[in-house]
């Protein structure tokens, strides 16, 4: 029975850090976040994806009087956030374990962050079920992600651009964490790959460029859309944001980044 290449994506992750005096282990576990889930939940994604109008009705609610409200960039973020909350984190400990539980609507939910702040929410992944491995990883996100890009662009209007640019920083996430810590061009090859190894169109969307001169060179991620994020009262543009990167790339020839999402 031959071996499924995708199985070795967690062990050709660790050779390469390894082959930096790094320890896949470390990193990742520094990246990753145990979030407090003790907390109401307005409603979960599955319940959002079957009714997108309760998402479109909670912004509308709860920045009825904000100036500056613009609920499409709104809902963008959020979905940003749905990525980076839920996607990151799995993507992590499949790089870190070798397996990882699959995403499911059904244990992602929507919260506040904080109960003094009830307009501020982002999205939550209860624990549970099985962990999975890279095959089945890679097959069960893509299909989600299709689902999700669906209603989250025919429904509420994301864009194409802003929803599989965040959708592949987020698959991208164990290699953002060695952005300035491993070999430029090796980071930026993997990715790459790796991204292409998700039957959707997120690889599209994200390009990994080798930046900076000398043992100063770093990897950086550079969206092919944009969250939408710089709309909003107090927004601004990302650090992986395409919409600045010739003015970005070249300041890297001056200094280091610091790479945010």
């Amino acid at each position: 029975m031959r071996c499924d290449p995708r199985e070795t994506w967690p062990q050709r992750y660790r050779a390469m850090l390894a082959g930096h005096q790094l320890d896949a282990g470390q990193v990742l576990g520094d990246s990753l976040q145990t979030p407090d889930l003790n907390r109401p939940a307005l409603f979960s994604l599955a319940q959002a994806l079957e009714n997108p109008e309760l998402l479109r009705q909670q912004i509308a609610e709860d920045y009825r009087e904000v100036a500056g409200q613009d609920p499409v960039a709104r809902l963008s973020v959020l979905q940003l956030n749905l990525m980076i909350s839920v996607i990151s984190p799995l993507t992590l400990q499949l790089f870190r374990n070798g397996a990882s539980p699959l995403p499911d609507p059904k244990r992602i939910y929507l919260a506040a962050i904080d109960k003094a702040q009830p307009r501020d929410y982002r999205w939550f992944l209860a624990p549970g079920t099985e962990a999975k491995g890279a095959p089945d990883f890679t097959e069960e996100a893509a299909r989600q992600l299709e689902h999700w890009y669906r209603v989250f662009r025919q429904a509420l209007g994301v864009s194409p651009g802003a929803f599989w640019s965040s959708a592949a920083l987020a698959l991208g996430a164990p290699f953002s964490a060695v952005w300035n810590r491993a070999g430029a061009a090796e980071v930026c090859a993997m990715a790459s790959e790796w991204l292409m190894e998700f039957n959707c169109p997120a690889h599209r969307y994200m390009e990994w460029l080798p930046a900076g001169e000398g043992p100063g060179k770093v990897a950086i991620p550079q969206r092919r859309g944009c969250c939408l994020d710089y709309r909003l009262p107090g927004g601004r543009y990302c650090g992986t944001c395409g919409v600045h990167r010739k003015k970005r790339l070249a300041a890297l020839r001056q200094a280091r980044p610091q790479v945010s999402r």
